[in-house]
């Protein structure tokens, strides 16, 4: 089978699955992309694609983005070209949908089998973006996220197959395109993110120096994220550790996060979300460390030794962090929003609070560090619903399944 990935970077979410297709020598897989950095994946050939420029220059913000999906379309079509010459005709594609990467694959590959990754849909009532009163929306934002939709209704006309990896991602998608979209999570590496109690919070990078050295400390609340922004509830979380500092004077917080914003709303008054919280909430930074993104050696390490994981977040894509701290066996304090209630049920697997309730955040984490001891049983089962329902063992051989289905027809 003949496979071609498409992904602005990588390997993106197509890390395992290329690298399992790879390593059967019955298929070629070539990777495009616009990652230009020298990493490599053992037989994969990764190919690089550019826009010939950026968008156009005070264009209207509601096309800004389909005019740059058009751009990358256009520069995939000419990777295209560029393998046809070569002598690669793909039997499959999967794409990322929504950039434009897969916009034009159907007219520069009309026999093969296109699978687009449908990530999200946007809305602008209901899910994501009218959830927190403090950030309202305007006429101008509901108007700006129906038409940012383009790129992703061009690839849902024109892809074989759609594949979303959770029910409640598919179901933001308009329900006339629902039959066409699979469900199919990428899966969590279970033999790689698993429980070890005897963990101490010491990390070591791999020039052999310290990077934190909580070795000795009983109490560690982890946070983790790509940034520090209002969709992952950065706010409200630190809002809570003002509550949870003051009653467990021997808690120590790690934040695993780049001072950026990933997803949302701009923090107020031109601040980092970082800068702004922490002077409207005092807190012993003696006690709260900020170690940036990790890489995965020590990332793990920190979810393993971690005492009770905070994870919050807007009616959004569900992160991949929250699955593998659940696979960790972490004790998870959650927000109780749609995409958390589809793997986590309260009492069972986690413990779920109110997104804007700060007081039982608070009180749901401290209670965790008080009887955490008597919630084995809770960490037990949030592994265990990761390895019977989304371990890649399970999952991967099933993408491939998806993929040899399309190759086919």
């Amino acid at each position: 089978m003949r496979v071609l990935f498409l992904h602005n970077n990588f390997p993106a979410q197509y890390l395992h699955l290329s690298q399992l297709l790879a390593a059967d020598p019955n298929n070629t897989v070539v990777f495009g992309t616009k990652h230009t950095e020298n990493v490599q994946l053992a037989g994969v050939h990764k190919v690089n694609f550019a826009p010939s420029r950026e968008p156009t220059p005070n264009i209207h913000h509601y096309v800004r983005n389909y005019e740059s999906a058009v751009l990358h379309g256009q520069a995939v079509y000419r990777l295209a070209e560029q393998l046809k010459a070569s002598g690669f005709v793909p039997d499959v594609v999967s794409a990322h949908s929504g950039w434009g990467v897969g916009m034009f694959i159907k007219d520069a590959f009309p026999e093969a089998g296109y699978l687009a990754y449908c990530e999200w849909f946007g809305r602008a009532h209901g899910s994501d973006a009218d959830f927190d009163p403090a950030f309202p929306m305007t006429p101008d934002d509901v108007l700006r996220i129906r038409a940012g939709n383009a790129p992703m209704l061009v690839d849902l006309y024109s892809c074989d197959r759609g594949l979303a990896p959770t029910l409640w991602q598919r179901d933001q998608f308009p329900p006339e395109f629902h039959s066409k979209i699979s469900v199919l999570h990428d899966g969590v590496d279970t033999d790689y993110f698993f429980p070890d109690p005897a963990q101490k919070m010491l990390l070591v990078n791999e020039r052999g120096e310290t990077v934190l050295d909580l070795s000795e400390e009983e109490e560690i609340i982890t946070y983790v994220s790509r940034g520090m922004d209002a969709y992952r509830g950065f706010p409200q979380f630190i809002q809570a550790l003002g509550l949870v500092l003051e009653r467990r004077p021997k808690a120590h917080v790690v934040i695993v996060a780049a001072d950026r914003i990933a997803y949302g709303p701009a923090a107020p008054e031109g601040n980092s979300f970082k800068d702004y919280m922490l002077k409207q909430v005092p807190l012993d930074l003696s006690r709260v460390h900020f170690v940036g993104n990790l890489p995965y050696g020590l990332y793990k390490l920190v979810l393993r030794a971690s005492s009770v994981h905070v994870y919050l977040t807007r009616p959004f894509v569900l992160s991949w962090s929250f699955m593998e701290a659940m696979a960790s066996g972490c004790l998870i304090v959650a927000s109780d929003t749609p995409p958390v209630r589809e793997m986590m049920q309260d009492g069972v697997n986690g413990l779920l609070v109110d997104f804007f309730v700060i007081e039982q955040i608070g009180d749901r984490i401290c209670d965790a560090l008080e009887h955490g001891k008597d919630m084995q049983h809770i960490r037990d089962a949030a592994r265990q619903t990761i390895v019977e329902r989304y371990s890649q063992r399970i999952l991967l051989p099933k993408h491939v399944e998806l993929l040899q289905e399309l190759a086919a027809t």
